[in-house]
């Protein structure tokens, strides 16, 4: 680890517009984990959450001016994050409507028809959830956040959080009831 990955969000993004462009990867190493994790999760397909999260790199960096909280750039960069998941399966929904495909088909050849039926039958619950209820249960569930940190990422109350996890809950339960039979 070298010294500029110690420095603090608020001071890289400070020496960022100062003109140390270079450290915008020091960004992107601290949270392409965490982020891809997410956009996985919230897109359901690998190649499209790397899309979205390439785009939403390339967007914060080319507005990285724009955030008012330096020091809280991660839950600026999850917004942006967010909202790209939203665009990239908008479009993967479009995608497969074109094409009449089933967008796990790639994955039944890979692992197996009764493993990608379940990916599947998951994937297809968590597009039933809103998208609101989508994140928090991704966060929470996958992501093992604390209802706290959601709160700090999402900016939203941790009250409202806890009823958004508790309806996708119950929505995903209701979807995937048929499994248990």
């Amino acid at each position: 680890m070298s010294e500029r990955d110690g420095l603090a969000d608020g001071e890289i993004v400070r020496r960022i517009l100062d003109g140390e462009t270079h450290l915008f990867e020091v960004l992107i190493r601290r949270y392409r984990t965490e982020f891809a994790r997410y956009a996985t999760a919230l897109v359901g397909d690998t190649d499209q959450a790397a899309d979205a999260m390439q785009e939403a790199f390339i967007r914060a960096y080319r507005s990285l001016a724009s955030c008012r909280d330096p020091q809280r750039v991660k839950a600026w960069f999850f917004r942006i994050l967010t909202n790209q998941c939203h665009d990239q399966r908008a479009k993967l929904r479009r995608e497969v409507s074109l094409n009449g495909q089933d967008a796990t088909a790639r994955d039944r050849a890979d692992a197996g028809v009764e493993r990608a039926e379940l990916r599947a039958a998951i994937t297809r619950a968590l597009t039933q959830l809103t998208p609101e209820q989508r994140e928090a249960f991704v966060l929470r569930h996958v992501d093992g956040k604390t209802y706290e940190e959601m709160a700090v990422l999402l900016d939203t109350g941790v009250d409202a959080l806890k009823m958004r996890v508790y309806r996708a809950r119950d929505a995903l339960r209701q979807h995937l009831e048929h499994l248990h039979d």
